[in-house]
Order: structure tokens, then sequence, then C-alpha cells
């Protein structure tokens, strides 16, 4: 048996990684596959200038297994990701697109006056800089506000992120599953959400047999998700406490928002509207290119 370590910061970007394991998927392709979670990072202080400046902030302060040389394989949203293979100096190409097309939303507390983006202006939203939170708030609020009616507020991964809403410490925040779920439960209101893209880097590494017995997993695991992804939801839930996973069932779960789909190519006209969007709002360097940071294995 190879053995492999994958990195997953949230079971709902992997939750193809984590079916593949528990039906076996990869033990039939011969391959031992640990699936291994960074610790949360420490949040910031308060009037740390890193809470509102993501350029002060490592793209890896979050996702840094990889660059640890503690796992092979690690995914993100797009945007996160083509800023971690610029960054990384062990070097993280991406490899493919990843299967999970993730939702995330903007929710605010059930008493806000909130009711619409537009008035999200000057308003604080919790994200975690460099991850899918942070871009796919951006992209999600630039329709309705200017740049600088924009206030993306650094707070940490997803459970932070709930926690520094409910206390009331940010005017909103931008969730993803199981989160979603939980705060539709409990009566916050959703504003905005969108699904977005994300890829997979790897390690330079790994050879074109291990890849070909990697995609043929996930692409079962993908098929076993999507004939009953109800099934699976337990994964979402058993990666949350206790206090907050006995509030939720299977059946809470709007299921039509877990979109998975089979590992692709990582196409340059992605890539390319990913980069203009980066570049625009300072967030990659302008040089950065197809060529330098993709190397497609599919």
């Amino acid at each position: 048996m190879k053995s492999i370590k994958v990195e997953s910061v949230a079971a709902v970007l992997a939750l193809h990684w984590y079916v593949a394991k528990a039906e076996g998927l990869f033990a039939a392709e011969g391959l031992d596959v640990e699936i291994v979670t960074p610790p949360p990072p420490p949040p910031f202080p308060p009037g740390d200038p890193r809470l509102v400046d993501p350029r002060l902030v490592s793209a890896f302060n979050y996702q840094n297994y990889f660059e640890q040389n503690a796992c092979d394989v690690f995914r993100g949203c797009e945007w996160g990701q083509i800023r971690r293979a610029g960054d990384s100096k062990r070097g993280a190409p991406i490899a493919f697109r990843r299967p999970a097309m993730v939702c995330q939303g903007i929710y605010v507390r059930p008493e806000s006056p909130v009711n619409a983006p537009i008035q999200l202006a000057g308003k604080t939203v919790g994200v975690q800089f460099h991850q899918g939170s942070h871009y796919a708030t951006i992209a999600m609020l630039h329709g309705f506000l200017s740049k600088d009616e924009i206030r993306a507020f650094h707070v940490g991964p997803t459970q932070q992120r709930w926690e520094a809403l409910e206390r009331g410490d940010v005017d909103a925040a931008t969730l993803m599953e199981p989160w979603i779920t939980l705060a539709e439960k409990t009566g916050y209101k959703k504003i905005v959400e969108t699904h977005y893209l994300g890829v997979e880097n790897i390690s330079p590494d790994l050879d074109r047999a291990t890849l070909e017995q990697i995609m043929r997993a996930l692409r079962g695991a993908v098929t076993r998700i999507n004939a009953d992804t109800k099934r699976h939801v337990h994964h979402l839930l058993d990666e949350i406490p206790e206090q907050y996973r006995r509030q939720l069932t299977a059946d809470d779960f709007y299921l039509p928002r877990l979109r998975y789909v089979d590992p692709a190519p990582y196409a340059e006209e992605e890539f390319e509207r990913a980069r203009r969007f980066m570049v625009e709002w300072d967030l990659i360097a302008p040089d950065a290119t197809y060529d330098k940071l993709v190397a497609n294995v599919i």
C-alpha cells in the first residue's frame, strides 16, 4: 500500500476524499490515504492591522501542512490556491479542478436590520483571509458595493466566524456547510450566497501511476455522493463540536447545495478570470501566469 497524506481543513471541501477512504475506494487502488487537519490558527488580537489588511497575512496562515512537508495533496478555493501555488516555497502546482463546488453565504443575526447585500456597506463581514470566504465575499458584494464599502474582516476558520457572529463581534459572517444549515435552523438570515470553483494542489513528487489511482477513486466517490448525498452528510457533522452537532440532523440539510462533480483539468480561461479578479484587488502579483502555476495531471 502506498501511503498518501491529504490535508483537509473542512469536510465539505474534501467530501470526495472522505467518501473514497470510508468506502474503501483508495484501498482498492492500493493506496493508504490519511486525512490530516491542521490546528486552527490563533485569532489576531484586537486592533491588529492584519484584521483588515490581507496583504499582511500569509496565504498559508491556515493551510500550512503542505509547506511543512506534512501532506502530499491539499485543496481550497481557486483564488486561494492560485495564491498559494505562487507563494509556496516547496512547489505546489495546481493539479486539477476540485470535485467540490462549495457554497458560501453571508449571514447576519436574526435581529439585524440588514436584509439585502447593499445594506452591508461599511459593515464588517467575518472571513478568513486567502480562503474561500474572503474571495467569495468580495465577489458576492462587488456587484452591489464599491471597493471602499466592502469591509472584509479577518476572523478565522468557519467555526470562529460563526461564534464571532453569535457574539456580535462582526455585523455579518461568511459561512459554509454545515454552519449554513446551523445558521438557517437557528433563525439567522442569509443575505447572499454563491457556489464557486476550487482546485487541488499536489506535491511534484507524486508519480503518474499514483495520480491515476487517486483519480479513479475520487471519481468513484463522486458517483456515490451524488447517488445518495444524505448518506454522506455525517462526515460534515462529525467534525464540528458536539454542542453544534446535536442541533442538526442530515434531514436539516438542503442537499442541492452539496454539489460534487468529477475532477477535471483546470482550464486556462478559468484561471485567467480568477487571476484578473485577484490582480484588481491586489491579492496576487501581476506576473502570476497559468504556465507557472498550473500543471494539470488529468
